[in-house]
């Protein structure tokens, strides 16, 4: 059984993780994170928690969505610290796409030499990137940047 010391108040949690105490509430509601309460229903942690927030850290600076993140700790063990192969196992799955996001960002930085290097700035006019707008048949916004550079990443978690 877990004693008073074993456990982290709320504002040893934000100092520890770098969490605000809304973030933490947010992913507890969110299940990513669980919490016991005192008999005053005050939040109480385990330690292992600190793990889980910097994997979510990790997850949300690579740019995984919350369900995605979610997903994952879902295949991390409950009630004990996750072993360093169990956190190997999950950050495989990253690998791809991160090569995906670099492979990206190159794409864009070179195309964006192009561009700069005519300058006009107007990916609408542009006799080289897009002559007579015809990028415009695509939809609105960005459109001719890779996919993975296009996401609204707003909405990716606290």
């Amino acid at each position: 059984m877990l004693t008073g010391t074993d456990l982290l108040t709320v504002g040893q949690m934000t100092a520890r993780s770098g969490f605000a105490a809304s973030a933490l509430r947010y992913y507890e509601a969110e299940g990513l994170i669980g919490a016991t309460r005192t008999s005053g229903g005050q939040r109480r942690y385990e330690r292992h928690i600190l793990r889980r927030l910097a994997f979510i850290r990790a997850a949300q600076n690579i740019g995984l969505s919350l369900e995605e993140i979610r997903e994952a700790l879902g295949r991390l063990p409950e009630g004990r610290t996750p072993t360093p192969a169990d956190w190997a196992k999950i950050s495989r799955a990253w690998r791809g796409r991160l090569d995906e996001e670099i492979e990206a960002l190159i794409r864009l930085r070179d195309g964006l030499e192009l561009c700069i290097g005519c300058g006009c700035l107007s990916m609408k006019r542009c006799r080289i990137s897009n002559p007579d707008d015809v990028v415009s048949q695509y939809g609105s916004g960005a459109v001719a940047l890779p996919e993975l550079l296009r996401e609204d990443r707003r909405h990716h978690g606290a």
